[in-house]
């Protein structure tokens, strides 16, 4: 049978129960290594699947850089798609918005422990309004859109990997 002092200590054990486990996931996690897979967009995205295996690397070992350590998990990243809207005005469509007028870019992102073991995935779609990126006109405006996406990707994979 429960006694009061019993039920007491339980309910002023549990939310520091909750915190301690709060605590233990807010650790900042060591990452060993980054590595992008763009194998997947080589057919359709050519030398632009480089272009985009390197700067997501330089990328995510900026914002990891705190917590690079040797012998800790690899975090690796495949991307899975690209998609550029095929107009990067502002202003298109009946309403004067962008809508419908996005830039998208799927990843899945892996934590791979020893023996390639996989400690957490993380699933990410990336999407960007396409009109942001500065004035279509500018020979650059495809180059420009994807840096962005990159930016944004590498911006979210720490946000999944290394909460709070």
């Amino acid at each position: 049978m429960t006694t009061r002092r019993a039920f007491l200590a339980a309910s002023l054990a549990a939310p520091a129960l909750a915190l301690s486990s709060y605590a233990v996931l807010a650790q900042p996690v060591a990452i060993g290594g980054i590595r992008v897979d763009t194998s997947r967009l080589v057919r359709d995205w050519g030398a632009h699947a480089a272009w985009v295996k390197v700067a997501l690397e330089r990328q995510l070992g900026a914002a990891f850089a705190p917590t690079l350590q040797p012998g800790a998990p690899l975090l690796y990243v495949t991307v899975r798609a690209i998609s550029l809207s095929s107009y990067a005005a502002v202003g298109g469509g009946a309403g004067g918005g962008s809508a419908g007028n996005s830039d998208s870019l799927d990843c899945q992102t892996l934590l791979l422990g020893r023996g390639d073991r996989v400690l957490a995935t993380y699933p990410i779609l990336t999407t960007l309004d396409a009109g942001d990126a500065g004035a279509w006109y500018l020979p650059d405006i495809d180059q420009r859109r994807l840096d962005r996406l990159v930016r944004a990707t590498a911006s979210w994979i720490k946000r999944y990997v290394v909460p709070g």
